[in-house]
């Protein structure tokens, strides 16, 4: 028999962490039936017959979003077997709350109280078992971090799952509302006994969705709108409010009954930690430092010591020579030892070799999400977003997206407001991916001499476009409208396991991996062919003038429109368009066209050297940087724009955007850049430079147009 146990608990309690112990790798990602809320399944390890799905992080079984509404749904139509409800035992009241709602829907339950050995090393006391008897399901201390506890779990999750009992909930509320619920229960027969008393509060609460999924007649409706109306009127409150404080009346109990607390008054190591990296003046340089230190060590520092091995002496000594002369000794044709020489090897290893350098940065960026820093920083951008008419809910998608620009376009579905979550998926991918990072190691190691300032600039670089774009769209018609509320939890502090580290890492690795086994190995093999094949004279063949390709001819023309920008030269035209497609087809694209795999881009004694700098200046080359940051994401990021946004049309209106809004930028850097520097004197170029910055001021600072709710909300204050 196949059984099925769902995880159920708030935000940030481990649900993610017990999940992927409990199933490891047999696990598969989709969506929720009719929404695009994630939804994770996997098998439980050492029993094929049940399966554990992870319902999403939910702060109660209320429908205020999205995420509530499929994880209610869930529990109700699919009728688990078990359900695991996984709380914070550092944080009990708000985390029994959901718990309370659980236990009435009848399905059996079994409690997981994570963090239990942070509250042993703080010297507070759970008593477990008096809590396992107060709410009358199975109680299990666990720490999902450190992988404690969970045998015990998993026994009590499949003895309950087979067990088919119902579970009757201990609670009790005020004696009147006790009797309200009684009359409603007692000609409520449209439902199950199991969970009429669930439904039952949900009537009481006057929870519309409900009410339209029972459609209960006029009559019926009427006698329990003069129950419920009786009691409102003996509380003085309304019915939704009456359960919300009678829930946390008996949670208060349970805690004070249950939890010993050794100081309550004592002030946290979290505590003292964040008066000062969440404070209103240090919070952001701080985080400017942080980041400017993980990408020197990433990118300019060890990063590229373990990169430059990889390029000079792997590919350029070893590989790329080897594989060459042993074409070369067993007679095969100069076209497929260029082929895999200077196309596969020189695109494929050109990319690859930055693999070191991305893998740093994963490796910090998962330290700091892991040890609750970027929560903190979420918070800190909230405040920061907020007075520029902005959500902070989009930092979670911009968090995500510096892994990959999928999952982060996805991410956007946790905002509620639909202009909110259109923005946000316009804007997420300004942000460097993993994609995006051999890019930036190219320019910043052969054009930069490894300046260490340009890899965090690339960072800061994504974030103000965000800003800047944020606050233009919320300008228009478009986008008009109130920002959606920020509630985020602040976890405290603590250390994260290195298998948490590495096994995040490594997720945010796996794309890029994948990609250049496949698309960038397409790609170098398509560049290749293009760059060393002509129709000179009228005839197809092949040519050892590589300005006379097929793609110095494609690309010649395309180069025209990037001249403005300072890189008019056809490779690079080419470089930026076959990005569209991956980001890391920008390396890819100038390994094959320079015959070179990247040792030869960051070493000045190469005679490459010489090639890039009559071909590019510093400055049109971090324009050329900007371009790609900023410019339209890979195909796969932008099929995600299109599933986000369901409209062919707001995809256009998305990638046109993007791809405008990077040209002006970088044309801004290139065209007044060559003027600072001496480079050139005033020119038309300036002149439309000047012009576009005149336009984006005037668009931030004019006053946005009161929407419709906001003109009601002021009119409401007038009249009072």
């Amino acid at each position: 028999m196949k059984y099925t146990i769902a995880l159920a608990g708030n935000p940030n309690t481990g649900k993610t962490t017990l999940f992927n112990s409990l199933t490891g790798s047999n696990q598969y990602v989709g969506n929720w039936p009719g929404v695009t809320v994630e939804k994770k399944e996997g098998k439980l390890k050492g029993h094929k017959d049940i399966t554990i799905a992870d319902l999403p992080g939910i702060y109660s079984l209320s429908p205020y979003t999205l995420e509530e509404v499929v994880a209610r749904n869930y529990l109700l139509n699919e009728k688990p077997n078990a359900i695991i409800n996984i709380i914070d035992g550092t944080n009990l009241e708000r985390n029994l709350y959901l718990t309370t709602q659980i236990l009435e829907l009848g399905i059996p339950v079994v409690i997981a109280v994570n963090m239990a050995d942070v509250i042993a090393k703080s010297g507070d006391i759970l008593d477990f078992d008096n809590l396992s008897k107060t709410l009358g399901c199975p109680v299990v201390e666990i720490s999902a971090l450190k992988s404690t506890g969970i045998d015990n779990l998993v026994a009590k999750a499949v003895a309950a799952a087979q067990s088919g009992a119902t579970l009757k909930s201990l609670h009790d509320f005020d004696p009147k509302i006790e009797d309200a619920l009684k009359k409603i229960c007692d000609s409520l027969t449209q439902v199950s006994e199991a969970t009429r008393r669930w439904y039952a509060i949900k009537i009481f609460e006057r929870d519309e969705k409900i009410l339209n999924q029972l459609s209960l007649p006029d009559s019926q409706m009427k006698t329990f709108e003069g129950i419920i109306a009786a009691v409102e009127k003996e509380q003085d409150d309304d019915a939704e409010s009456i359960i919300t404080t009678e829930r946390y009346s008996y949670i208060a109990k349970i805690i004070d009954r249950c939890y010993k607390k050794r100081n309550k008054n004592k002030v946290t190591l979290s505590d003292k930690i964040d008066r000062i990296v969440t404070n209103r003046i240090l919070a952001l340089p701080i985080f400017a430092i942080i980041m400017f230190v993980v990408y020197y060590i990433s990118i300019s520092n060890i990063g590229k010591v373990i990169s430059d091995w990889i390029n000079d002496t792997l590919f350029g000594e070893i590989i790329q020579p080897g594989v060459s002369n042993f074409l070369t000794n067993i007679g095969c044709a100069k076209w497929l030892i260029g082929l895999v020489s200077d196309g596969i090897i020189a695109g494929v290893g050109s990319v690859i070799g930055f693999l070191p350098q991305m893998l740093l940065l994963f490796f910090f960026l998962a330290f700091l999400e892991g040890c609750g820093y970027m929560a903190r920083i979420a918070f800190v951008m909230d405040r920061i977003f907020r007075k520029f008419g902005l959500s902070g809910k989009s930092f979670i998608p911009i968090l995500v997206g510096t892994g990959c620009g999928v999952p982060g376009v996805m991410a956007s579905r946790t905002i509620e407001s639909e202009h909110d979550r259109r923005m946000t998926v316009m804007t997420t991918t300004f942000i460097p991916c993993s994609a995006k990072v051999p890019v930036i190691a190219l320019i910043a190691g052969s054009l930069f001499n490894g300046a260490a300032w340009v890899g965090p600039s690339a960072y800061f670089v994504g974030m103000a476009a965000i800003i800047i774009s944020g606050i233009m769209l919320k300008k228009t018609a478009l986008f008009a409208g109130d920002t959606t509320p920020f509630v985020i939890e602040l976890p405290p502090y603590h250390m994260p396991t290195a298998g948490s580290i590495f096994r995040s890492m490594l997720e945010r690795s796996t794309s890029f991996i994948k990609k250049a086994g496949t698309i960038i190995l397409l790609a170098s093999i398509l560049i290749w062919l293009l760059s060393n094949f002509s129709f000179a004279g009228g005839s197809f063949g092949m040519t050892d003038d590589m300005d006379s390709s097929i793609l110095a001819a494609v690309g010649g023309v395309i180069a025209h429109i990037f001249k403005p920008l300072g890189f008019g030269d056809w490779k690079f035209a080419s470089a930026a368009i076959t990005g569209l497609i991956a980001k890391e087809n920008v390396v890819n694209t100038f390994g094959v066209l320079f015959h070179s795999s990247a040792e030869d881009l960051v070493d000045n004694s190469q005679p490459i050297w010489a090639a890039l700098q009559a071909a590019i200046t510093p400055l049109a080359a971090y324009s050329f940087l900007v371009f790609n940051l900023l410019c339209a994401p890979c195909f796969a990021a932008i099929g995600a724009i299109k599933r986000e946004m369901s409209s062919g049309k707001w995809t256009l209106i998305a990638i046109g955007y993007e791809c405008i809004f990077a040209y002006v930028i970088s044309l801004i850097i290139y065209q007044l850049g060559i003027v600072f520097t001496g480079a050139a004197g005033f020119s038309i170029g300036t002149a439309v430079a000047i012009i576009l910055i005149a336009l984006i001021i005037f668009q931030l600072v004019r006053p946005a147009k009161p929407t419709a709710k906001s003109t009601a909300k002021n009119h409401r204050s007038v009249v009072e």
